[in-house]
């Protein structure tokens, strides 16, 4: 037994899932944009998360990962960065900023653009209440606002109200992104393949931010799955 079959006989074990959905996951994870590191860490939370959210079928896995692959930077990140020159931030929140001026004061300033940026929107309070950076986009999904870590933690019992930190975790982050996914109704855009992306995307994001890199990542994605079988767990 090799370190792959090894690793996901593991997980097998622990979280209740076949080898061979952690297997697909792994396969996944690195056609959309995952390097061997990303793969390790993420591919035993994405296939619980996967079995428990119904994410089973080539079409649902290449969606969903692809999604991820993206608001996640490749898998490399899960925290949401806001480290951004004032030409970026213009680019982000266009509609708040009308002038590279009005940017300045919060570039280069991630606490004080998530306390404006976020502020009175998704559960948190004014600016002063701090809610914007403190619940700021964490986890491969990018769970943002005080309203989106209650509910969630209430879902699947984690205290991420109280310590949002705890999405960063790659279990909690794996279950955050099933979770997510199911709320926004995702899997019946997923069926509808390619066709279904646009609508995938806008249950995400909110609108059609990186469309051609979600598109090319669930490519890549379905390409590899093309080994596995099309339904997983069966």
């Amino acid at each position: 037994m090799d370190e792959r079959q090894a690793r996901a006989a593991d997980v097998a074990r622990i979280g209740g899932v076949l080898p061979e959905t952690v297997a697909a996951v792994t396969d996944a994870i690195a056609a959309a944009g995952g390097n061997a590191l990303a793969c390790t860490t993420f591919a035993g939370p994405l296939a619980v998360a996967c079995k428990r959210f119904d994410i089973l079928t080539r079409l649902r896995l290449a969606h969903f990962v692809a999604q991820l692959g993206h608001e996640s930077g490749g898998f490399s990140r899960v925290e949401e960065n806001l480290n951004y020159t004032a030409v970026r931030i213009r680019e982000v929140w266009g509609e708040r900023f009308a002038t590279n001026a009005m940017a300045e004061p919060y570039a280069r300033n991630p606490i004080a653009l998530a306390n404006l940026v976020y502020a009175s929107r998704n559960g948190n309070g004014p600016v002063a209440s701090g809610d914007g950076w403190t619940y700021r986009g964490r986890g491969l999904i990018q769970l943002t606002g005080r309203r989106n870590y209650r509910a969630a933690g209430a879902a699947l019992g984690i205290p991420l109200e109280a310590d949002p930190e705890q999405a960063r975790s790659p279990w909690n982050a794996g279950l955050i992104a099933g979770w997510f996914w199911q709320q926004a109704k995702c899997n019946a855009h997923a069926d509808k393949g390619e066709a279904g992306l646009a609508a995938v995307t806008r249950a995400i994001n909110g609108g059609q931010t990186g469309l051609q890199d979600r598109a090319n990542r669930y490519e890549r994605a379905l390409a590899a799955l093309a080994a596995h079988p099309e339904t997983l767990e069966a």
